[in-house]
């Protein structure tokens, strides 16, 4: 196996002369790379490996963004004024930094309507054209239609 580690001369040993090296410095012997040929390992304290390998990540999840996903809700018969604010509310969820995930729902008999449905969405769509951009086109599922839009990386995000 090759070895490498602090106080110790990188090289290919025999397992038992790494294991010794690895008790005469009171530290433990493990395996980096298994895949590799010869297998790396390395000697070290395994526990501080482990803690800082948690600490690594722990600060890797906290960076990460979240992604939150509003949702608005349409009926295929929409009025313009319902329309409007709900429009209004998707600009400022977009502006938060926020994706919009519209639909249609249709009840019944108003399944009929699906091309109302879809004529509503990419209004939906077009009206919010300079703050989002479309990530999904208009998909029926079951008894929903629905877009989704992604906000522009040029709009504030609070």
């Amino acid at each position: 196996m090759r070895l490498v580690g602090e106080g110790i001369e990188p090289g290919v040993y025999p397992i038992r002369k790494a294991l010794e090296l690895a008790e005469e410095q009171e530290l433990d012997l493990v395996e980096i790379s298994p895949n590799a040929a010869p297998p790396v390992c390395k000697i070290l304290d395994y526990k501080k490996f482990l803690f800082e390998q948690k600490k690594k990540q722990k600060e890797l999840k906290s960076k990460a963004t979240k992604i939150v996903v509003k949702e608005i809700r349409f009926g295929p018969n929409t009025d313009d004024h319902d329309f409007e604010f709900k429009l209004k509310h998707a600009q400022q969820f977009l502006e938060q930094g926020a994706k919009v995930r519209a639909f249609v729902f249709f009840r019944g008999r108003s399944i009929v309507y699906k091309d109302q449905g879809e004529i509503l969405l990419l209004k939906f769509a077009n009206e919010l054209e300079e703050l989002a951009k479309v990530e999904m086109l208009p998909k029926m599922e079951g008894k929903k239609m629905f877009i989704i839009l992604a906000p522009k990386k040029s709009s504030k995000s609070k």
